[in-house]
């Protein structure tokens, strides 16, 4: 079975963006708005526990989620072309 690669890395790009948007709204709503670098500062520039950071966030972890899903997604396709496996039954 082979991966559809741009649906995959959308998806990818998708969840992950999501994800740090939410992530940050959740550590606002419980610790308030925090200026300080934390480790995905210092990966994503200009991010930080803040609502302008969130949409920071969102959009960098967009476009590494695109990259890392599709790069996924094309080894996965390169190593399931080579291999075939067959169902024990």
């Amino acid at each position: 079975m082979k991966l559809n690669l741009k649906a995959f890395a959308i998806t990818c790009a998708l969840v992950w963006g999501c994800a740090i948007f939410f992530l940050t709204w959740w550590i606002i709503a419980f610790d308030g708005v925090t200026r300080e670098v934390t480790l995905i500062g210092r990966l994503y520039r200009g991010y930080s526990i803040s609502p302008s950071g969130s949409i920071i966030g969102l959009i960098w972890g967009f476009f590494d989620g695109l990259i890392g899903g599709a790069i996924f997604a094309w080894i996965y396709n390169r190593i399931a072309s080579r291999t075939r496996f067959t169902s024990i039954s």
